[in-house]
């Protein structure tokens, strides 16, 4: 199998700079597109994280998306099914540990991730999705947020007239609402499209208070707020707070964004 040229990525930021792959994600898709198909789909099915075969699902995305100009479907399906098998294992399951009840709210997203994900993905065959391009930058972020729509989604369909809910000694969303709501995201919305909702939403986060502001800065380049895997510069470990303090100022700062962005508007 001839060497893959590693094209960039199209999507740009609310800057107007193009998205970049991590440098270490651009060395490994150099390195994997010289192997064989068959070892690179062997090295793919590896789950284990710590194992130093491991690829990132940045880089499965990446080869998923590279079958576009590949007239042999059955490369795509394979490399198709892992993906999709290794977004189900990041959902949370729908059983309950004992496996006595199901959670609809948890199934009814875990099918609304995994559908509009493999949607995607099928419109990227077709013709190029930049909305792709950030599961290539941040796997784990762009996952989040399409969960998070999911999430808040499944919320709206069964409490339609009610409101969400905050714990008033912490000021965070109660544990049920977090769950089955997820939070407000301004940032992947079709709405960034308009110049116009752009405008506002700069000026309400210019308006949130200085740490708030900081905290969705950070978010919009993707920044996790906390992360199991060592090395990985989050959100917390910058500002030196506690994830639930960072989490807690997240939820404030999206309520004022919705509530600015609502003011007078049509969302």
């Amino acid at each position: 199998m001839s060497e893959i040229a590693i094209a960039p990525l199209r999507k740009k930021t609310l800057n107007g700079d193009l998205y970049v792959r991590d440098a270490r994600i651009e060395e490994l898709l150099a390195e994997l597109s010289s192997l064989p198909r068959n070892q690179l789909v062997e090295r793919v099915k590896i789950s284990n994280k710590a194992d130093p075969k491991y690829v990132p699902s940045e880089c499965l995305v990446y080869f998923v998306r590279a079958t576009r100009g590949d007239n042999r479907e059955d490369w795509f399906e394979r490399l198709y099914r892992i993906l999709l098998e290794r977004v189900l294992r990041s959902l949370p399951r729908p059983e309950s540990r004992d496996g006595k009840s199901t959670s609809l709210a948890r199934e009814a997203v875990r099918e609304k991730v995994l559908g509009r994900f493999a949607e995607l993905l099928s419109a990227d065959r077709e013709e190029y999705i930049e909305k792709l391009d950030y599961f290539e930058v941040r796997f784990d972020g762009a996952l989040a947020n399409l969960r998070r729509d999911a999430q808040e989604k499944v919320w709206r369909d069964e409490n339609r007239s009610k409101p969400l809910e905050y714990d008033a000694e912490s000021g965070e969303l109660s544990a049920e609402v977090e769950e089955a709501a997820g939070v407000y995201d301004p940032f992947d919305k079709s709405d960034l499209d308009d110049p116009t909702y752009r405008s506002r939403l700069e000026a309400a986060i210019n308006a949130l208070p200085p740490e708030q502001s900081r905290i969705i800065h950070m978010l919009r380049e993707g920044f996790p707020i906390d992360s199991k895997e060592p090395g990985v510069m989050t959100i917390a470990t910058a500002l030196g707070r506690s994830e639930k303090t960072i989490r807690t100022y997240r939820d404030k700062a999206y309520a004022a964004l919705r509530a600015a962005m609502c003011d007078g508007g049509d969302r």
